[in-house]
């Protein structure tokens, strides 16, 4: 059974970046996908005065349509409830004096009860590695079909992104380190604006009806501790971000997995080998195309 405090289909903060290698995980055939989905061979990514393609096979979808596609393809039950109270009882789990379970996920992202309760103390997540977020998705009939990524402009600690959506609908937003932002004095919400004027002024957008609004979550970290007794962290419960992207959807798929497989077959539930960089490292690649660049 799914607890979920929103009821589906919701919206969800999200660039909506999927991976193939997320995809096969989730044994998922895009011609099979029968909602809003596209494919971008080519990466457009800007630097300062730089700007360059990188050939890489990525997709985007809408969390709104894909959650709930998921959701609905598990063929489980599924309740809208907030939870508020865990407590042990032997070998059960009691949520809110309602729910009764022997094996409990956590996937509840960064505020997730199931980490709070359980976990926070033995798995403490650290703030350097927070992520502060600013985005809106919106019908658009974009003209620019092309994945776009600015690294560090205006100073941000992070990178901003425009990625269109099948079926006339686009996500723009930035992200940073919250911590560096802090240290500066910043909000993530200081440089919006400065990326929208650039995304008109380069003919990306013409747009003004913008309701952006913002959420925070972890890159991979401290994931030592991501079981206790029956019950598991997944996903942006525990931090498992890319290092160099932030992308989530792909180490919260392959997690979710093997809670279950450590659930039904009693293996170890580790979370070693689950990437810690998006499609072998973006950032080690923009490093190598600058530094060619240069030479």
């Amino acid at each position: 059974m799914v607890l979920d405090r929103a009821t589906f289909p919701r919206a969800k903060l999200c660039a909506g970046w999927v991976t193939p290698e997320a995809l096969t995980d989730l044994e998922l055939d895009p011609r099979d996908y029968p909602l809003s989905f596209m494919t971008f061979d080519k990466l457009h990514l800007h630097w300062k005065a730089l700007t360059f393609g990188l050939p890489s096979r990525q997709h985007s979808i809408r969390r709104f349509e894909f959650d709930e596609f998921l959701l609905r393809r598990a063929g489980v039950r599924v309740e809208q409830h907030k939870v508020r109270e865990i407590r042990r009882d032997a070998a059960d789990y009691i949520i809110d004096d309602a729910y009764r379970c022997k094996y409990l996920v956590g996937a509840g992202g960064t505020s997730c009860p199931v980490y709070r309760t359980l976990f926070h103390d033995r798995n403490p997540r650290s703030s350097i590695l927070q992520i502060a977020t600013y985005e809106h998705e919106f019908a658009y009939e974009w003209e620019n079909a092309g994945c776009h990524l600015w690294f560090f402009d205006n100073d941000l600690p992070g990178y901003a992104w425009y990625v269109p959506k099948a079926n006339g609908y686009i996500n723009v937003g930035l992200g940073g380190m919250a911590d560096s932002l802090k240290a500066r004095g910043q909000h993530v919400q200081d440089h919006w604006q400065k990326f929208i004027g650039k995304l008109k002024e380069q003919a990306f957008i013409n747009y003004d009806e913008f309701q952006p609004k913002g959420y925070s979550y972890y890159l991979r970290g401290n994931v030592d501790v991501v079981s206790v007794d029956n019950a598991f962290i997944v996903g942006d419960s525990v931090g498992l971000a890319t290092r160099d992207l932030g992308e989530g959807i792909g180490p919260a798929i392959e997690s979710g997995l093997r809670a279950a497989r450590s659930i039904v077959t009693g293996a170890d539930y580790s979370l070693a080998g689950v990437h810690k960089l998006s499609a072998g490292g973006f950032a080690k690649k923009i490093f190598e195309r600058k530094h060619a660049a240069i030479r």
